[in-house]
């Protein structure tokens, strides 16, 4: 059976496959912000069901890509900062998992404030901007 796929998804795909990596890797923090937006939509939702699922499928969507990003990390290579960062990709996915569990906000708010960081670190770093340090971004979330 063949599914029609959006003109939307097959721009996303060919954008995927075009970028740079530092650019994918900027994607995939957009992408794990925004499905995450929309878990917390789920909150809002009347239909119990139909919130559980918002807020379920949406969490599995975003902790796919944090392993993707964790997955992708050279560990051997890339000193303290890939340690650094395989620690606070675990560390979310826990959190995610606890905030899929008990249904609850926390973990989704605590997550989206270290991607956002980690976002606007790697956006100025692509634009060749000096990237504030770790400590006060994470200090921040």
């Amino acid at each position: 059976m063949t599914t029609a796929r959006s003109p939307w998804n097959s721009y996303r795909q060919v954008s995927m496959q075009t970028a740079a990596p530092g650019q994918v890797v900027l994607m995939l923090f957009e992408g794990a912000i925004r499905f995450l937006d929309r878990a917390e939509q789920g909150f809002d939702m009347e239909d119990p069901a139909e919130a559980n699922q918002q807020i379920h499928n949406n969490i599995q969507r975003a902790q796919d890509i944090l392993h993707e990003l964790n997955v992708a990390l050279d560990i051997a290579n890339g000193g303290e900062l890939a340690t650094t960062l395989r620690g606070l990709y675990e560390y979310m996915d826990r959190r995610l998992v606890e905030a899929n569990t008990r249904k609850s906000p926390e973990g989704i708010h605590e997550c989206k404030k270290y991607l956002t960081s980690l976002r606007e670190a790697w956006s100025q770093m692509l634009q060749g901007q000096p990237a504030p340090t770790a400590a006060s971004n994470f200090a921040a979330a």
